[in-house]
């Protein structure tokens, strides 16, 4: 069977902000009730479209390796504590699709047999075709790579048609709005264009694993409620990143 994803059957790399699963002003690392409704958006899309979706979530909302290693810890060991974090992450989302009633599975790129399969690339293209939700964690299973950089690479491992990049903001910016009340966003812009402008869109590896291999990129706000369902279902919001043709 082609692994080929056709129009009928967009194949997405969804990458979640691990910050995003923790309420505003919680002590709490992980909101049972936002992950709720992360998971119930990402299965209403996949009941409602012919979807073949693929995650990837960050551990920000527990852990920063590269925080950590700026206040004397040793930067590898900081990175697997954050790989580790990424996998109570997507344990946790994996787990609430589950309960949407939609089959999910957690593939760790560091062994842990008790918790999560191995990530095999084959093993997760072939659940992707059979309609299972995949949540790709620990990384790339290697220090000093950040979670951007595993979507990227995931993304293009499994022949994902797009990755959307589900985060804090709701887009791309002439420069960073928080800080400049004049910034616009952009609908559409190019990889080119992102680089002349030295847009901050994602870390340089990420960003330029995916242009060389041709991914769009989605950029959009995952606080308003829909907007996850929207963006799987087909829906421009945000900001789409693409190759200049």
């Amino acid at each position: 069977m082609s692994d080929e994803s056709t129009p009928s059957s967009r194949r997405i790399l969804l990458k979640l902000s691990g910050e995003a699963l923790r309420a505003p002003g919680s002590r709490d690392n992980i909101s049972p009730e936002i992950v709720a409704r992360i998971a119930r958006e990402i299965a209403e899309a996949q009941r409602l479209g012919s979807l073949q979706i693929a995650i990837v979530v960050g551990g920000g909302n527990i852990w920063r390796g590269a925080k950590a290693s700026v206040r004397g810890m040793d930067r590898p060991t900081a990175d697997y504590v954050g790989m580790l974090a990424t996998v109570m992450n997507a344990l946790s989302i994996c787990s609430a699709i589950q309960e949407a009633g939609v089959p999910c599975h957690v593939m760790s790129a560091i062994e842990m047999k008790n918790v999560a399969e191995p990530y095999v690339r084959n093993t997760a293209r072939s659940m992707l075709r059979d309609g299972h939700v995949v949540v790709f964690a620990a990384g790339t299973g290697n220090p000093f790579f950040s979670t951007d950089t595993a979507a990227a690479l995931r993304a293009c491992e499994v022949n994902a048609d797009i990755m959307m990049k589900a985060t804090s903001v709701d887009g791309v910016y002439t420069a960073d709005p928080k800080v400049d009340p004049t910034a616009t966003r952009f609908e559409t812009i190019t990889y080119e264009e992102c680089i002349a402008r030295d847009l901050k869109v994602m870390d340089q590896t990420a960003f330029t694993l995916c242009k060389d291999n041709k991914k769009r990129i989605m950029v959009f706000d995952i606080h308003k409620p829909g907007n996850i369902t929207r963006a799987l279902l087909g829906e421009t919001i945000g900001t789409m990143i693409h190759v200049q043709e």
